[in-house]
């Protein structure tokens, strides 16, 4: 018995036929005849009362429900939580679902209504989007059945306790594996490139066409055909490439509610895709005061699912990150020339200035790409043409200013032949791709 009590809620309407009764024994103080009409009302309250609890509780499982939830969530991107509900009563019933999503989500107003008939099974979903990594506790699935008197609600409870982590991005995966296949990407702009192969394992002679490597003619094959060929070589298969993570505190910087260095894992996961698709080896590294999460690059199955775990618990820790060490572990822990992308963000030409010497290290055993992003408000507030007060002015100045910088940051790393990459942060994923597929295409590794 206290088990049904807890069960049952009142409904709306039973409050407003006990408000009406009130109202005639109110008025039965003016109009004594009125008060046998409200004892009367308030007989057939009860009594309906009774037959709502009746026909609730009358079957033990008059609801049947459960949430199916994926094995994991993907960081920053929308993950779809479905929930099965079926109505095993004989007749038809409204329910209300609340369920008890992760505290991260903040979901204080959540609520899903829905009309079954009899014997109804609906199907429906609701989407989640987490801002961090990491674990997420689901609670309790509460389902709240109504009869058509509407005077009682049924509580079922459903699916309690429920823990599944959130890992960086992978629901576009395959979207980005589709993109790369096809060599282009058409949301970055990328142009089809020629590839060509640099290594010493020869595949065939060819004529020669524009674009071809002069460096590779075939100077007897070009004097017996009397016209130009050249040597065409395989392209390497086994290249390694490093995604450098910084973890330092000019990650933190938050961008719809995803942090930089949430969007350098995201596009870390995307690019390790591609990167193992094309049957190269990907591998990972974060530093801050030390190295640390260091994953040798390797192209086995089941790769991609060791950078995952890598990145999985990755957090900054608000300390300068020190280049010296990054450098210093690099010279000694990766022997063969490999791709280096380095995910950082330098605001001032004088931050990168105190890096720059090792930047220019790592840049000579290996290619280095440095990664920083640009920054959505300061250029809407250096593009906006709305100046209205001089404070509007001092801001678009100093907006320009930090562009300006950026723009010197740029220059000076191309004077020492470091490639950059300068995107948003939502384009992130898209623009360190596209930077790959380049850079495989002319061979310049």
């Amino acid at each position: 018995m206290k088990k049904i009590f807890k069960q049952i809620y009142l409904g709306n309407r039973l409050f407003f036929a006990l408000g009406v009764i009130c109202l005639f024994y109110i008025l039965a103080f003016f109009f004594p005849f009125l008060i046998w009409v409200a004892h009367s009302l308030l007989v057939l309250v009860a009594l309906v009362f009774m037959v709502d609890v009746l026909l609730l509780f009358r079957a033990k499982e008059g609801i049947v429900s459960q949430r199916i939830l994926p094995e994991k969530l993907s960081n920053g991107d929308e993950n779809q939580v479905k929930i099965d509900i079926k109505n095993n009563y004989d007749f038809g019933i409204e329910v209300s679902v609340i369920d008890e999503v992760p505290f991260q989500f903040q979901l204080r107003d959540f609520e899903i209504i829905r009309k079954l008939s009899k014997g109804e099974n609906e199907y429906f979903e609701y989407a989640l989007n987490p801002k961090n990594r990491g674990e997420y506790t689901f609670g309790s699935l509460n389902v709240f059945a109504t009869s058509p008197i509407g005077f009682v609600r049924r509580r079922f409870i459903f699916n309690k306790d429920k823990m599944i982590p959130s890992y960086p991005s992978f629901i576009h995966l395959p979207k980005y594996e589709i993109m790369a296949l096809q060599n282009e990407f058409l949301m970055g702009g990328i142009k089809k490139i020629r590839r060509i192969g640099h290594t010493m394992e020869f595949e065939q002679i060819k004529d020669y066409v524009i674009g071809d490597d002069i460096r590779n003619i075939n100077w007897k094959a070009t004097g017996k055909r009397g016209q130009l060929m050249v040597n065409q070589y395989q392209e390497e298969r086994s290249q390694r490439i490093y995604m450098l993570i910084d973890k330092g505190r000019t990650m933190k910087m938050p961008f719809d509610e995803l942090s930089l260095l949430d969007y350098a894992i995201n596009a870390s996961m995307a690019l390790s895709h591609i990167v193992l698709k094309k049957k190269d080896h990907a591998g990972v590294m974060t530093f801050s005061r030390k190295v640390e999460n260091v994953l040798a690059a390797d192209g086995k199955p089941g790769q991609l699912k060791k950078v995952a775990e890598t990145l999985y618990n990755i957090d900054t820790n608000f300390d300068e990150s020190d280049f010296s060490r990054l450098y210093t572990d690099l010279k000694y822990k990766v022997n063969r020339r490999s791709l280096m992308i380095l995910f950082s963000n330098f605001e001032t030409l004088d931050a990168l200035q105190r890096q720059l010497k090792y930047l220019r290290g790592i840049a000579r055993n290996h290619l280095l790409i440095v990664v920083f992003f640009k920054n959505p408000e300061i250029m809407k507030i250096s593009r906006g043409g709305n100046r209205e007060s001089m404070q509007d002015v001092y801001d678009q100045i100093i907006a320009e200013k930090f562009e300006y910088e950026k723009k010197l940051i740029r220059q000076e790393l191309q004077k020492y032949g470091i490639q950059s990459v300068y995107t948003l942060p939502e384009n992130l994923s898209i623009s360190v791709i596209n930077k790959y597929l380049e850079v495989k295409a002319r061979g310049v590794l």
